[in-house]
């Protein structure tokens, strides 16, 4: 049969399980050798599992001259686990007093809304009135341009253009007179070089 390989998680406890046993401490290259051989880890993944260790607090690391050492204690070990059931509890307890708040407040929520005959009735009606209302309000969207507001908009917004409009009339005549005096320029052939209608006009 093949043989399979260890899980990640299964070497996290073998690795933990093998500084439980030895009580020491050791540097990760002295880790690199004995893991293999007594728990069957492979020397290139030691580093990523004893650093995953170390990031959940299972292992203790420090540094002391140029190198690094690591170690675990049982007794460490059983506080940590103490601690983390005892904030499991705690979470718990939290949950169920938020869970029979909430059976409480749909208890007084659900008072009056039986499923009778009237409450049908109620619910009925208002299904209508609701669909009334967006018949009402897709009618009222069709006269929208007819709404005084609206037109009030236009018409102001009309007036702008037509005095910007104006404007740059005001100001194509006043070009045309300068070029016509400057350069003695008849108006149709300026007209003409730039596209100028012959009726262009001031808006009234």
């Amino acid at each position: 049969m093949p043989k399979h390989g260890l899980s990640v998680e299964e070497k996290r406890k073998r690795l933990l399980q093998l500084l439980f046993e030895k009580k020491d401490f050791f540097q990760l290259k002295e880790l690199e050798k004995m893991a293999p051989k007594e728990k069957g880890i492979t020397t290139q993944s030691v580093k990523d599992v004893l650093q995953s260790l170390v990031d959940d607090a299972m292992v203790d690391t420090d540094r002391i001259g140029t190198s690094n050492y690591f170690w675990a204690l049982p007794s460490k070990a059983a506080t940590a686990k103490r601690n983390k059931l005892a904030r499991a509890k705690e979470s718990l307890q939290t949950y169920r007093k938020k869970r029979t708040t909430l059976d409480d407040t749909i208890a007084k929520m659900s008072t009056g809304r039986e499923n009778s005959e009237k409450r049908k009735e109620l619910l009925s009606e208002l299904a209508g009135q609701q669909e009334k209302h967006a018949t009402l309000r897709k009618e009222l969207q069709a006269y929208h341009d007819c709404d005084p507001a609206v037109l009030q908009e236009k018409a102001d917004m009309s007036d702008m253009l037509k005095d910007a409009s104006n404007r740059w009339t005001d100001n194509v005549f006043s070009v045309k007179s300068w070029c016509k005096n400057k350069f003695s320029i008849q108006e149709s052939m300026l007209n003409k070089q730039f596209d100028i209608p012959e009726d262009l006009d001031y808006l009234s």
